[in-house]
C-alpha cells in the first residue's frame, strides 16, 4: 500500500470498477488515477474482509480503512478455516476432472456457513498469487512434459588424446508435478533427439497426453505461431508412443516457462556441484548428472512439505498412459520418384528398391530404419524390403515385375562402375563423381557413357 492513504471515494470506486463492472484491477486502476500495486493491495485487503460489495460500501470511512489495511492480519475465524485448506486446494486441482466448483461443493458440505463461491474463489486466488502457483494449478497430472536444450553445454575429455568435446544437455519436466529430467548427449540432431525423448519417457515410466519441445529444428520443421510444422519423425515417434507433439508457441514464453526455469535451476543445483570434476566419457558425465538430478527431484519445494518425487508418486504417476512393450527404432522419412524400371532410389544408401510396377512414374513415401525399408503409395504400404547399403545396388522383388516379363536393365550404375575400373582408378572415379552429381543416378548415364568411352578412348 502506498506511504500516503488513498481518498476513500477511490477506494469505493475502485471496489464498485472490479466487482460490480468486472473490470480488470489494472483498468480500474488506472480509470481512478491509482497506481496498481496499490489498487491490488486493497482489493487484496477486500477479498480477506470476507463482506460483500454491498456491506463495504455500508461501512464509513474509518471502519473500510480499518477493514482494508493490509498490514492488519486478518482474525476471520471463516477465512483461518478455508486458509488451512489452500495446500489441499492447490494439490487436488491438478487432478484431472477436479474443479473449483467441486471442491468448494465438499467444502461447503463440511462448513455449511463457509464463504459463497465467488469469495472461495476469490481468497484462494489472492493467496495463489503469493505462493507463486497460479500457473501450475493449470497442470493436470499426467497431461503435458516440457523438453529443452539447456544453453550450456558439458565437457568430455578423451583419456587417450586429451580432446575436449562438448556435450548438449536434454532436460524435461512435467507440468504437474515438476518432476525432472536431465541427460547430456553428444549433439542435437534428430537420432539423439528422438533417442533421449524416448529415455526421459523410460524415466518417468509412462507416456503423458503431451510432448511439448521448443521449435528446434531435430523437431519442427518449420516453426509458425499457430501451425507449426513437426518432421516426420517426431511425428512418428509420437505416433509410437501414443501421445501427441504440441510445439511450443512463437512468441509465448509461458508455453515452454517450465522447461526454461528448470535449466535455471540445473545450473544452480546440477551443473554447479559438478563444476570442479572431470569426465572422461559420456557415461561418466550422466551418472554425475543422475546423481544430482535424484536430490533435486527428491528435495522440498520451497515453503511446502512435498518433493517433486512425493507428488509425482502421489498425483501423477497413475495418470500416465503405459509404456509400450518395444523402445522406438529411429526411422527417416523420405519422397520419391518410382523410375522407369519399377524402382525407387533411396539417396542416403545410393541403392535401389523394387515396387509393384504398376507405381511406375508415381511419387512414393519411404519409411527408412536402421534395418527396414518400407514403402507407401496414397498411405498404403506397398512394399517391405530389409535395408541393403551396397552402392547402387538393386534389391527387387519377382513379384513386383510384370507378368511374364524378366526385368533387364542395359545401364546401372554398376556397369559404369565397373567399365571405369578396368581403365583405370582415375576413370574410376570421374565416373563416380558424375553419378552423384545428379539426384537419381539415371541422369547422368548419358554423361557417364560419354566420359567412359572419352576415356577409353585416350587409353
Amino acid at each position: 500500500m502506498a506511504n500516503k492513504r488513498i481518498n476513500m471515494r477511490k477506494v469505493r470506486e475502485l471496489l464498485r470498477l472490479k466487482f460490480q463492472q468486472g473490470l480488470s484491477i489494472r483498468q480500474a486502476a488506472r480509470a481512478i488515477g491509482i497506481g496498481k500495486t496499490a489498487a491490488g493491495e486493497y482489493i487484496a485487503g477486500f477479498n480477506r474482509s470476507g463482506l460483500t460489495l454491498t456491506q463495504a460500501m455500508n461501512l464509513s470511512d474509518k471502519d473500510l480503512v480499518s477493514t482494508l489495511d493490509i498490514h492488519k492480519r486478518p482474525n476471520n475465524p471463516r477465512y483461518n478455516i478455508l486458509s488451512s485448506q489452500f495446500l489441499h486446494i492447490e494439490k487436488e486441482l491438478k487432478r484431472h476432472g477436479v474443479t473449483m466448483q467441486l471442491l468448494w461443493q465438499e467444502y461447503k458440505e463440511g462448513y455449511p456457513d463457509g464463504y459463497g463461491y465467488s469469495q472461495y474463489c476469490n481468497h484462494f486466488y489472492q493467496w495463489s498469487k503469493t505462493q507463486k502457483v497460479s500457473m501450475h494449478i493449470e497442470h493436470k497430472a499426467g497431461d503435458k512434459m516440457y523438453v529443452d536444450f539447456a544453453g550450456k553445454k558439458l565437457p568430455v575429455v578423451n583419456p587417450q588424446t586429451g580432446e575436449v568435446r562438448e556435450h548438449e544437455v536434454f532436460v524435461t519436466v512435467l507440468g504437474c508435478s515438476q518432476l525432472s529430467y536431465i541427460e547430456a548427449v553428444p549433439s542435437q540432431t534428430k537420432p539423439d533427439w528422438v533417442k533421449v525423448n524416448g529415455n526421459a519417457l523410460g524415466f518417468i515410466g509412462g507416456v503423458p497426453k503431451a510432448i511439448v519441445p521448443d521449435c528446434l529444428k531435430s523437431a519442427v520443421n518449420k516453426s509458425d505461431k499457430y501451425e507449426p510444422e513437426i518432421n516426420e519423425t517426431y511425428q512418428d515417434f509420437a505416433r509410437h508412443y501414443n501421445t501427441v507433439v504440441l510445439p511450443a508457441r512463437a512468441l509465448h514464453p509461458k508455453d515452454k516457462s517450465l522447461a526454461e526455469n528448470f535449466v535455471r535451476t540445473a545450473y544452480q543445483r546440477i551443473y554447479a556441484p559438478l563444476r570442479n570434476q572431470t569426465f572422461y566419457s559420456l557415461d561418466e558425465l550422466n551418472q554425475a548428472l543422475w546423481e544430482q538430478l535424484d536430490k533435486h527431484n527428491q528435495m522440498l519445494f520451497q515453503g511446502k512439505e512435498t518433493s517433486r518425487l512425493q507428488l509425482f508418486n502421489e498425483l501423477e504417476k497413475n495418470e500416465l498412459k503405459p509404456l509400450p512393450v518395444e523402445t522406438y527404432e529411429f526411422k527417416e522419412f523420405f519422397k520419391s520418384k518410382v523410375q522407369y524400371n519399377h524402382h525407387v532410389y533411396l539417396k542416403a544408401d545410393k541403392h535401389y528398391y523394387s515396387v509393384p510396377f504398376q507405381l511406375t512414374g508415381k511419387t512414393v513415401f519411404i519409411s527408412c530404419s536402421s534395418s527396414c525399408i518400407e514403402i507407401f503409395y496414397n498411405n498404403q504400404r506397398m512394399a517391405t524390403h530389409h535395408r541393403n547399403r551396397k552402392l547402387y545396388g538393386y534389391t527387387t522383388k519377382e513379384e513386383h515385375r510384370p507378368q511374364n516379363h524378366q526385368f533387364v536393365t542395359k545401364w546401372k550404375p554398376e556397369k559404369f562402375i565397373n567399365w571405369a575400373k578396368n581403365i583405370s582408378p582415375e576413370v574410376e572415379k570421374v565416373i563416380k563423381k558424375v553419378l552423384e552429381s545428379r539426384p537419381h543416378p539415371e541422369q547422368a548415364f548419358k554423361s557417364c557413357k560419354a566420359q567412359a568411352k572419352s576415356q577409353s578412348c585416350t587409353h
